[in-house]
């Protein structure tokens, strides 16, 4: 970046955005600066764009634009392909410019309007065109994953979202937590296309996590709308790890903007793990501070009307060093309703090592007794499994085991 200009104004220039004393200040300084781009952090309309571009001679992007060009680097999968691609084209509709006479198709026949029809018309029916194309094929994508989605409900499963503001370390958390190799990256949304993982928790439970995209403040509708398929992983999901960096100086802020597009997408509802990632970095009264922080900054929200959010806890950890990650999966076991884990006592014949195979497995053994032809076993299993058990259930305790 060659510089920066800063410029409050009571409303903005329709024509510029910025004015015209400020466009001559600014292709001034590109000028000088031999700058090639002039980035404005903020939406610009079509003529403004066309006007800014005559005057200060260099290609003129603004925020969603450049958010855009990101976005269409790191998507990999067809999915975010065509998720990028909607975003463009939506973005890229309002803002056709025509150029007068030079566009138009002179001619006639079936199909063209009066003398002929423009190239600007032209090219808005291809877009709409287009559009309605990616828009049928994310819907069989959104059905295939509510169908996935079902599928997962039926084993059971939950799924644990993670989300957060972007650069805040999600994903090497993501490979912490369940051994993957998901590209973790100091770049902006060098996560784009979702990632799904299996992962054990200390109950002996399986879930499912998913890495998604990181948020910005702001981040433009077009975004939301398109990338509405990879979000309902984040609405849909029991429970969200709101991954912070806590090294971050504007920490708070980005927790803020995060809460704020939860809400957009349906999620403000869903229980919260406010997890403080990069804490080794900070010492611990500083991480305490921040927790305590966050949550006032929540309950502020709660009592001026914002978004019901509910945040069960806040805890420290650090995917780097691995300092945490106990108390977080144990926290993640406790807050998950799904497949809820009880004691249970059973006998199984002796000839059923698959059932017990299976305790081991899915469960955590509390105590294991031979007796006769028989065994006694005291473990805490989840409700899915006690109900594939249920034919071994007792409900008399034998009197050793009560002793215990």
């Amino acid at each position: 970046m060659l510089d920066r200009i800063l410029q409050t104004r009571h409303a903005p220039d329709a024509a510029t955005l910025i004015g015209a004393g400020k466009v001559a200040e600014l292709a001034g300084l590109a000028a000088a600066s031999q700058a090639s781009l002039v980035l404005f952090d903020r939406d610009l309309t079509g003529p403004q764009i066309r006007n800014l571009e005559r005057e200060l001679k260099c290609k003129v992007l603004d925020r969603t634009q450049l958010i855009l060009d990101i976005f269409a680097r790191r998507a990999r999968t067809r999915e975010g392909q065509l998720q990028v691609e909607l975003a463009q084209l939506n973005y890229l509709l309002p803002r056709l410019t025509g150029r007068g006479a030079a566009m138009s198709r002179l001619g006639g026949g079936i199909g063209t309007r009066g003398p002929g029809e423009t190239k600007l018309e032209t090219d808005r029916r291809r877009i709409w065109t287009r559009i309605s194309k990616i828009e049928g094929q994310l819907r069989t994508v959104r059905s295939t994953r509510t169908i996935q989605r079902k599928k997962r409900e039926s084993v059971p499963l939950a799924t644990v979202a993670l989300a957060g503001y972007t650069n805040a370390g999600k994903s090497s958390l993501f490979n912490r937590l369940t051994g993957a190799d998901v590209l973790a990256d100091a770049r902006m949304f060098a996560t784009l296309d979702p990632t799904v993982r299996q992962i054990t928790l200390p109950s002996r439970r399986r879930a499912l996590l998913s890495d998604t995209v990181g948020f910005i403040r702001n981040l433009p509708t077009t975004l939301v709308k398109a990338f509405r398929a990879t979000l309902e992983e984040v609405a849909e999901a029991a429970l969200l790890l709101h991954v912070v960096d806590a090294a971050s100086p504007h920490a708070e802020s980005h927790f803020a903007h995060v809460l704020e597009v939860l809400a957009e997408i349906g999620a403000a509802s869903t229980p919260q793990l406010v997890v403080l990632n990069k804490s080794d970095l900070l010492p611990p009264l500083e991480a305490t501070a921040m927790a305590e922080a966050l949550g006032r900054r929540l309950a502020a929200q709660r009592g001026g009307g914002g978004p019901a959010l509910k945040l069960h806890q806040v805890t420290s950890a650090s995917a780097r060093t691995g300092e945490g990650l106990e108390r977080l999966a144990a926290l993640m076991d406790g807050m998950l309703g799904l497949d809820p884990v009880s004691e249970i006592v059973l006998r199984l014949p002796a000839g059923e090592g698959a059932a017990l195979h299976m305790i081991h497995e899915h469960g955590r053994p509390r105590e294991i007794r031979y007796e006769g032809d028989g065994v006694w076993v005291r473990a805490d299993l989840p409700q899915s499994i006690q109900r594939r058990l249920r034919q071994y259930v007792k409900r008399e305790i034998p009197p050793a085991m009560a002793l215990i």
